[in-house]
């Protein structure tokens, strides 16, 4: 049986993961306007529904976060639906920006949302 304290702990540490985690998504989505990597201009409707991963097939990664993974990400953390545990973004970013500028900033970001996210507690 949970005791109490241990309830409470976990609605603490719950509400944290996502206010941590929407935080994460307000920065990635600041450093991306910042490093004008942000478009006005969605893509078309059928680049949506890619199934490669990031739809790496049909538009850059920049777009993935700002069309497809941050909306999501904002309605799973609005709804306080659980969030993916796995995470591996970081990698992708590497591959995509290891030799600009402004990479090492967004691979850390990454990284760290990678990694709060694959903690225990966020199962």
């Amino acid at each position: 049986m949970i005791s109490y304290s241990d309830l409470a702990l976990i609605l603490s540490f719950t509400f944290m993961l996502y206010l941590t985690s929407q935080n994460y998504l307000i920065k990635i989505e600041q450093l991306l306007k910042g490093f004008q990597l942000w478009s006005d201009v969605p893509p078309p409707v059928s680049d949506m529904t890619s199934t490669a991963p990031f739809c790496c097939d049909v538009m850059a990664f920049e777009q993935w976060l700002q069309f497809i993974f941050i909306p999501k990400m904002t309605e799973l953390v609005a709804q306080q639906q659980p969030l993916p545990t796995n995470m591996a973004l970081a990698p992708m970013a590497e591959h995509v920006w290891q030799s600009v500028p402004y990479g090492g900033v967004m691979i850390a970001q990454l990284q760290q949302f990678d990694i709060l996210l694959s903690q225990p507690f966020s199962e």
